[in-house]
């Protein structure tokens, strides 16, 4: 799986961390997508600003929420990373996908993926 030290996956860390670490893993030559929430309602596990940095290889630094909806925001990046195109995510107790996802906390939020290039 993954081999290298700095790829080892961390949840949480500072925005600045994940901010800089953008700049270096792109400067490294690794291809790399960012999520940020931009909404919250309600309870929700990260405030608006969090960010989530994920490479091509699913290693990530940072936090948009945790659990499975991490997760799904991680499987998201990934595809954001090989298309280019942004995507707008919303999780919450009355969409399914939250439920399936774990967000069951009564908040909302919704979360931007683009590609950093």
């Amino acid at each position: 799986m993954l081999s290298h030290p700095e790829m080892e996956p961390r949840m949480i860390a500072s925005d600045e961390d994940v901010l800089r670490a953008a700049q270096e893993w792109r400067t490294a030559g690794r291809k790399v997508a960012i999520a940020t929430v931009i909404e919250t309602w309600g309870s929700a596990p990260r405030p608006a600003g969090s960010h989530l940095l994920v490479d091509g290889e699913a290693a990530f630094l940072g936090s948009v929420s945790g659990g499975c909806v991490e997760s799904e925001v991680v499987s998201e990046a990934l595809e954001v990373i090989e298309t280019g195109v942004p995507r707008l995510l919303e999780f919450g107790v009355a969409d399914e996908t939250a439920w399936k996802a774990g967000l069951s906390c009564g908040g909302r939020i919704k979360v931007y993926v683009e590609r950093v290039d």
